[in-house]
């Protein structure tokens, strides 16, 4: 998939959306893009993760025996990941603040997981994943995510390889460019603060 036809599919689906926004990471932007818009048609959330699986490398898929997410925003990209790789999908979740595996959900010792996430900024959730997957016993062989709005700058301490990558920039509360101070953030995302 090209990423003019990547784009084409965030458009159709109304995902990206422009004011002012509070991302989970803390930051502040003008633009968000609300991936579970484009994941709700289930036809265009398996293209994507098809293309998203079509970038790791053949050798790391082959290697791969489960695909673990974050929830929330991660679930249905996880899950459809799953199916492109053909292996079971599962998803960490902070039912006390600190990502874990629950719902019955386990690994074998060293089994091989890939992380997925809908969309990565600072990296922050991604490593906290990462984090609770090697607590329950597995290896994180790599990360994938639909986008990458760190700017090619984050770093999950494993590959990583997201589907598109869109910088738009972003902002530390107290760097806010006057026409984002004038107006009220809005929280969209799934992470209170």
């Amino acid at each position: 998939m090209l990423e003019d036809e990547i784009l084409s599919e965030f458009r159709a689906s109304e995902a990206l959306l422009e004011g002012h926004f509070l991302l989970s990471s803390g930051r502040h932007s003008a633009h968000y893009l609300q991936c579970a818009r484009v994941l709700m048609d289930p036809m265009r959330a398996s293209r994507l993760a098809s293309a998203l699986a079509a970038t790791l490398p053949r050798d790391l898929r082959m290697t791969i025996g489960k695909v673990i997410s974050p929830a929330m925003g991660g679930v249905i990209i996880g899950h459809e990941m799953g199916r492109a790789l053909g292996v079971e999908a599962m998803f960490v979740e902070r039912p006390t603040g600190t990502f874990e595996l629950r719902r019955g959900f386990s690994l074998k010792e060293g089994e091989k997981v890939l992380m997925v996430e809908d969309v990565v900024t600072t990296g922050l959730s991604s490593r906290e994943a990462i984090a609770a997957i090697e607590a329950a016993g597995g290896v994180v062989v790599a990360g994938a995510a639909l986008v990458d709005r760190s700017a090619g700058t984050v770093d999950l301490g494993v590959p990583f390889y997201p589907l598109v990558s869109l910088n738009f920039p972003t902002y530390a509360p107290d760097e806010l460019p006057p026409e984002l101070a004038a107006t009220p953030a809005i929280k969209p995302g799934s992470r209170a603060a």
